[in-house]
């Protein structure tokens, strides 16, 4: 039986995880974002959203939290850091945009809305 809990749990965090993806992305597309990809996966990694206006581009890691506890920043780490970076190095090198300005933007969802960190860290990890 609690096997069945914690596949009902996974799935539930699964749903409400695209949930916030969602949301961020209106809110940003909101904000005169282009989203040009969603899950986009390269490297070993996956950036939840990328999305660019003018010059800029953000590479948008999004965190679902429920707890008030946690502000979700914590669940990127350095090494969940460095995958992000490799992704983000990869969707450049295919990219033929001109970017001057390149940031990674952690959105975080909870009950309050969204909370925003741009420029959370940079291409070097810190």
């Amino acid at each position: 039986m609690a096997h069945s809990r914690s596949a009902d749990a996974r799935r539930l965090a699964y749903r409400q995880g695209v949930e916030a993806e969602v949301r961020v992305a209106n809110a940003l597309a909101r904000s005169g974002w282009t989203i040009c990809a969603r899950n986009w996966s390269a490297a070993g990694a996956e950036l939840d959203i990328v999305a660019t206006r003018d010059e800029s581009i953000r590479f948008v890691e999004v965190k679902q939290r429920s707890g008030s506890n946690s502000n979700g920043l914590e669940a990127v780490g350095v090494s969940k850091q460095r995958r992000l970076i490799r992704a983000a190095e990869a969707w450049m090198a295919q990219s033929s945009q001109p970017l001057k300005d390149i940031a990674f933007l952690v959105a975080v969802v909870g009950g309050e809305g969204i909370c925003w960190v741009d420029d959370a860290f940079d291409l070097s990890g810190s």
